[in-house]
Order: C-alpha cells, then structure tokens, then sequence
C-alpha cells in the first residue's frame, strides 16, 4: 500500500518498516559502542594498585625489602644506603605528580617506604648498638607521616605508622624478654663470635615467660591486622589505607618470627650481624 509520493515515485509500507529498522539498529549498537569504550576508558584510568590483592602484596613486599637489601647494604656502606631514601623519595613524588591518578598509589606508597628506609638506615648504620635509640630513631617521619594522613599521600603515611607500630612491637618484647640487654653485645662482637652470642639469645627465648610474651604479643597483632582488613572493606580511599596499614602490620610479625627462625638455625644469615 502506498504512504507517501514525490516526483512520480511511492514508499511502500515494507520500504519505511526497512528504514526504521535499520535506523533503530544503529540508534542500539551506539549506546552500547559507548558504553563499552567508557568502560574501556575507565579501567584504564584506574590507579595502579587499586586491586587489594595486588596492593597487599606490594606492601607487604616493602616490609621484607629491609631484609635482603637494606641489611647488608647499610653495613657496608651506610651512607650510600642513606642516600638511596632520597631516590625512593624522588620515584615515589613524581609518580603521585607526573604519573596521574594511574600511579597515585604506587607513588604514595613509595614515599612511605622512603621514610622507613631512612629510619632503619640511620640506626643501622650508626647507632646499631644503642637499642634504645631504636624506635625513636625509626620514628623520624613520624610528624610528617600524621599529616599525611589527611592528604593524598595517606597511604604512603599509613605505611610508615604501621611499620612503625610493628617496631613499637618488636622494641618492647625485645625489653620483656631480656633481649634488649644483650642486643649489644652481639652487634658488638667480632664477627666470629657474634653469630654464637646471636644464637644463644635466641636460645633464651625458648622457655616459658618469653614463649607466652611472644605468643601474646603475636596474637595482638594479628588480632589488630584482622581488624584493620574488616576496616578495609570500607569504600575507598579510606579502605585503601587500611588495607596497607593491614598488610605492613601482618607481614611485620612474620619477618620477626623468621628473624628468630633464622637465628635459630643459621644465625649468620639473620641479617643482623
């Protein structure tokens, strides 16, 4: 049946329903073209580490750094160590400036790295015998890191305090079950007694009062670690933050555990001597 007519010829019903339904075809296919680049687009803007699993691991893979980097090279050359908190610094700042919201969290992370590795480097390096002077020592960034907080560097700042909570940890149990005392005497020692006096303060850990110091303390951080992942699951970046904070904490307790461990069975890889 004819609808319309110009200039001699008509549009038939079937011509105008074949018109509609290729336009309306196209009219579907673009939203959905849309969509799909949005999409696109937005995975690819989000920030590297935005996956807990990925920024769990990376976090607690800075925890472990100290061990088998910062350790011997601060022996050797502490002050080349030092030097090198200055490059994380540097890395970390211009993936937080230049690096956009894609690398905002491996940037802020990597600043609070920087202020651990200076504390550890400092104490290492030059007052290694003077435990007490430890936390204190460790705790350096400890201004700055409470003002980050509130910023776009909070999870670089919550990094630091959580290592720096697993020192506080580690210094008082160290004080509770005699271990402080003979701190040093071993770092003093000649290398080829060292590992000895190591292994025998380790040694003294293995009774009652210091197992039940230990396994307590144990317990306090991964009940506190626990309590930060639930903490996580808030929405972001809060729950980013707490994340991190769980992670350092947690990872914190096994490298001490390892530490004994080590000393334990092979004091001279302990890193400590």
């Amino acid at each position: 049946m004819s609808l319309a007519h110009s200039g001699g010829k008509t549009l038939s019903s079937s011509s105008v329903k074949t018109a509609s339904t290729y336009h309306s075809s196209i009219a579907i296919k673009h939203p959905l073209s849309t969509s799909k680049g949005f999409e696109e687009n937005s995975a690819s803007s989000d920030p590297y580490l935005s996956n807990p699993k990925t920024l769990s691991f990376w976090a607690s893979a800075m925890v472990v750094l100290p061990v088998f980097l910062q350790a011997p090279w601060v022996r050797l050359h502490p002050f080349s160590a030092c030097l090198f908190t200055f490059f994380l610094l540097g890395i970390g700042f211009c993936l937080v400036e230049f690096g956009g919201e894609r690398w905002s969290h491996a940037g802020s992370l990597l600043v609070g790295v920087s202020g651990s590795w200076l504390g550890g480097c400092l104490f290492w390096g030059w007052l290694r015998a003077h435990p007490l002077w430890h936390l204190p020592v460790e705790a350096i960034a400890l201004p700055l890191a409470c003002v980050g907080i509130g910023t776009r560097w909070r999870i670089g700042a919550v990094f630091y305090l959580a290592c720096l909570l697993g020192t506080a940890f580690t210094d008082i149990l160290m004080v509770f079950t005699g271990v402080m005392d003979k701190w040093p005497s071993v770092v003093n020692a000649q290398l080829s007694q060292a590992p000895q006096l190591l292994h025998e303060a380790a040694q003294d850990l293995l009774h009652l009062k210091p197992i039940l110091f230990l396994l307590s303390a144990a317990a306090l951080i991964l009940f506190l670690a626990n309590l930060m992942h639930q903490r996580s699951k808030m929405n972001a970046p809060i729950g980013t933050s707490w994340l991190v904070a769980s992670a350092a904490l947690k990872t914190t307790l096994w490298v001490d555990g390892l530490f004994l461990l080590t000393a334990l069975i092979q004091p001279r890889l302990s890193g400590l001597i």
